[in-house]
């Protein structure tokens, strides 16, 4: 049986499905997540594109490419983020705030380096990316 979830932008013109089982999950604090959220780090859930279905409001989604390694979406109506595209990942950053059934299991912390708010969690601190997401794979103490 396989498990999906749905979820939607902050106003509800954007519906997203997503089946089966997150690549990953975590938490980034690279600068471009925190000003894109807002916030002091992002959670993230991580699908491959063949797992993601927009549902309903496709003709709302608004693309963003700040650098050629990551397509951010959201909603035109409300502004609500809905995802993050990594095209040379072949991955799909669903918000994890956007699929309120998914049961978020954080296994890591990518760009740590750049954190601005510590997180004291157990979970390993990458200095950026692991090696096989193009990164050095390096881990900075908690």
């Amino acid at each position: 049986m396989t498990t999906s979830h749905q979820g939607r932008c902050f106003c509800g013109a954007v519906e997203i499905g997503v089946s089966g089982v997150p690549v990953a999950m975590g938490y980034c604090h690279c600068e471009s997540c925190r000003h894109w959220s807002a916030g002091p780090v992002n959670a993230f859930t991580l699908w491959s594109p063949e797992q993601v279905t927009i549902l309903k409001g496709e003709e709302h989604i608004a693309r963003y490419g700040k650098t050629s390694s990551s397509e951010r979406k959201w909603c035109d109506v409300c502004g609500g983020h809905l995802m993050t595209v990594h095209p040379g990942l072949k991955l799909i950053d669903v918000f994890a705030s956007v699929l309120p059934s998914v049961e978020f299991q954080p296994a890591l912390h990518v760009n740590y380096s750049e954190a601005v708010l510590p997180i004291r969690d157990g979970l390993p601190k990458m200095n950026d990316f692991p090696a096989e997401f193009g990164g050095s794979g390096s881990l900075i103490p908690e």
